[in-house]
């Protein structure tokens, strides 16, 4: 649970921005989001070598 104390005087704008950055920290919609469906461990490290491969090709382009 999240606790985003408020002081005295503050625009209750501005807590509530507090409050949206520190949620998105927390990673909880992203998990959640993961959660609604199940994927196989194989595809999971398919996906992350694959990314992996992308994000080296750019830097190799970076390079020259």
């Amino acid at each position: 649970m999240l606790i985003i104390p408020v002081k005295d005087g503050e625009n209750i704008d501005r807590a509530l921005k507090r409050f949206k950055r520190k949620f998105d920290r927390t990673g909880t919609m992203r998990q959640l989001r993961s959660r609604q469906h199940f994927t196989k461990p194989s595809v999971e490290r398919r996906a992350q070598v694959q990314k992996a491969e992308y994000i080296q090709h750019l830097r190799d382009q970076e390079e020259i």
